[in-house]
């Protein structure tokens, strides 16, 4: 059964960022499919299609990777 999440991303502001952030993303175990919808000079959307629950840390550290931040959720610290 495929999971599907949605995550914010910070900084990126070109087809590069997307690329960037899709290969890292691509490169966890049990990930099917990345989409982006890019937003310069705000939050892009994520969305991350897997094979089962993904762990936030192992998203967190690939968008690091990348060169990018995950988007602090709201009612977060």
């Amino acid at each position: 059964m495929s999971v599907t999440n949605e995550y914010g991303v910070t900084g990126m502001t070109c087809a590069h960022c997307v690329s960037a952030v899709t290969t890292e993303l691509k490169a966890l175990d049990g990930v099917q499919e990345v989409s982006i919808g890019l937003n310069v000079g705000g939050t892009s959307k994520v969305r991350v299609v897997s094979d089962g629950p993904l762990a936030e840390t192992a998203v967190r550290d690939a968008v690091d990777e990348a060169g990018y931040q995950l988007a602090t959720p709201q009612g977060s610290p």
